[in-house]
């Protein structure tokens, strides 16, 4: 009975990491790799539904995705949003006051998430300290308790990793055999409202991330979410598998 709870929170614990590296993932995406708003806007030729306007970093386009992601993140409060820039000849401010209210939205499943990432930073800690705990008494001499406590978190590991692949093989298979369709069920399970409902004709936010932009998003997230994994378990079964050949596990 005992081994059964070690090896559920030993389970636990991978999920609460894996948690932990899929919101890292999307930030990575989001805010560290350089030039990649720019490479998807040019990508996509958002410049061409803006009249007028600008890449730059001053007063176009890009000032205003600088103050965008800064909100998401919650570095900045709305009034940043209010970015009054050049187009089609004239100043206006290029965020409605629709999409102000849906990005008021995506900012609370941004920081949401971060939120739940620090939560589940504190269980993976508390997981790991009652595993140890829990951990027996060596039956040999050769065999050392932090033997059995890697051994136990690295099959853990495995274990809940394999099940997050089945979950995500499934999911994906979905996406994408109908990316808008999955798109439109994605804002409909996270948003109470119709805000997201935007018009390309007066809403630029609409422009400037169209569906395939977020395709791409999505794409490149799983990409480097999909590499951390891949290490992390080939690191988990080396370490197991040595383990149990070297100590007899």
């Amino acid at each position: 009975m005992k081994k059964t709870i070690k090896n559920i929170l030993a389970i636990l614990c991978a999920i609460f990491t894996i948690w932990i590296l899929l919101v890292s993932s999307i930030e990575v995406v989001c805010y560290y790799i350089p030039g990649f708003f720019e490479y998807e806007y040019e990508k996509h030729d958002v410049l061409s539904q803006l009249p007028e306007m600008s890449m730059s970093e001053e007063d176009g386009l890009m000032a205003v995705t600088n103050h965008m992601m800064k909100y998401l993140r919650g570095d900045e409060d709305a009034k940043e949003l209010q970015i009054v820039v050049k187009m089609g000849g004239e100043d206006r401010e290029f965020f409605t006051e629709r999409e102000l209210l849906h990005m008021e939205d995506v900012r609370g499943l941004f920081i949401g998430a971060q939120n739940l990432r620090m939560a589940a930073a504190f269980m993976v800690v508390v997981l790991l300290a009652v595993i140890w705990i829990m951990e027996p008494k060596p039956a040999s001499d050769m065999v050392k308790k932090s033997d059995l406590f890697r051994y136990d978190i690295c099959k853990g590991l495995l274990k809940g990793s394999f099940a997050f692949l089945i979950v995500s093989a499934v999911l994906g298979i979905i996406v994408a055999t109908n990316f808008s369709e999955a798109f439109v069920t994605f804002h409909h399970i996270f948003f109470d409202n119709d805000l997201w409902i935007l018009d390309p004709s007066v809403d630029m936010l609409v422009n400037i991330v169209p569906e395939g932009f977020f395709f791409d998003t999505a794409s490149l997230i799983l990409i480097i979410f999909g590499a951390v994994m891949l290490v992390l378990v080939l690191v988990a079964l080396y370490v197991s598998r040595k383990l149990k050949k070297d100590k007899g596990i």
